[in-house]
């Protein structure tokens, strides 16, 4: 036998554990030496794992699984809500459309369905949030992992920017036609993506309808999930129902005033797309920094307090560790999650 194969990794009796090979000039050497490195015991397990693509694609997917489903589901919440938005808005140009195809029934029938379909995408998985003021509720009141908050938020948001982006790219040729030039955007067609408030309503009404919207709404989701009612403990789909149910509602009921956000995520992500698409400062500078206050602090203080009340007043156990919801509880498995 050669000196050559005595010394070659891939013969030796050592190649899966020794770390120090002598090097040939082959090329063929060098490539042995190489896995002999990858497969030393020595090497950490995971940096291997992640040299192997389709390791590396699998690792990603089993730790971010709740977090792509987040994503998935919020972006096509925000592809039907302003999807819809723009066929009613942009239909009424006759130069468009000969007549206008919606009317405001319409927007709301298409967030509440677009909630629903998101909420059945994801709901298996991360528990269908969707919704930055949920996601907080939970975690501090369903022991929902405080690790996870912020990487479900990133999601929600991502979400929002891209379902607010494939419906731009959609409907991008008639807002040049509404709008009445390429380069031209104005809040007619930024109202389409975002929220603005009517002219009437003082800065506190406005807060006061998102933080009362929202509060109805994760009080539905608190009591939708709360797996010690019966109701909910034998019911299959009844969260992405219910949350149809009461954005359709809220939104018929009083989402005139403030365009219904009710959800961080729904405004902000639409609005950093708009960013990127020509839409000026006044995204940010309407009604002094309206979008902050009234589309992000309102719905996150609503969300808290409904959550404070339902499991305070209404469940009564919000001290047990069993009350926890099975989607979050440190006990789950994926086998008991919240029936969607």
């Amino acid at each position: 036998m050669s000196q050559t194969n005595q010394l070659s990794p891939v013969v030796s009796s050592h190649s899966t554990t020794s770390t120090h090979v002598h090097t040939s000039t082959h090329m063929g050497d060098h490539e042995t030496y190489y896995q002999s490195s990858v497969t030393s015991k020595r090497f950490p397990s995971t940096i291997a794992r992640l040299l192997k693509p389709r390791k590396a694609f699998n690792h990603i997917r089993h730790v971010l699984h709740q977090e792509l489903a987040e994503f998935f589901g919020m972006t096509v919440f925000i592809f039907f809500g302003t999807a819809v938005n723009c066929q009613v808005v942009l239909s009424t140009n006759t130069g468009i459309a000969s007549s206008p195809k919606g009317e405001f029934l319409s927007q709301t029938l298409g967030w509440g369905i677009g909630l629903a379909i998101g909420a059945w995408v994801s709901g298996g998985i991360s528990g269908g949030h969707l919704n930055p003021a949920v996601t907080l509720a939970m975690a501090t009141w369903r022991g929902f992992p405080w690790r996870r908050v912020p990487g479900y938020i990133f999601a929600q948001l991502w979400g929002g920017i891209v379902g607010a982006g494939l419906v731009y790219g959609t409907y991008h040729e008639a807002i040049n036609i509404f709008e009445g030039g390429r380069g031209r955007r104005t809040s007619a067609t930024a109202s389409m993506f975002v929220t603005y408030a009517l002219e009437y309503p003082s800065a506190a009404t406005c807060f006061f309808t998102e933080f009362l919207g929202t509060a109805i709404l994760v009080f539905t989701v608190m009591a939708t999930t709360n797996k010690k009612l019966k109701v909910v403990a034998e019911s299959v789909g009844l969260l992405p129902l219910a949350l149809f149910l009461v954005l359709t509602g809220l939104s018929s009921a009083f989402g005139m005033q403030t365009s219904w956000a009710f959800n961080p995520a729904r405004d902000f992500g639409p609005r950093v797309l708009l960013s990127f698409v020509g839409y000026g400062k006044q995204l940010y500078t309407y009604r002094n920094e309206y979008w902050i206050w009234c589309p992000i602090m309102a719905p996150f203080l609503g969300g808290q307090v409904a959550a404070a009340f339902y499991e305070v007043f209404v469940s009564g156990n919000w001290a047990d560790d069993e009350q926890i919801s099975p989607i979050h509880s440190k006990k789950a498995t994926m086998s008991n999650a919240v029936p969607v």
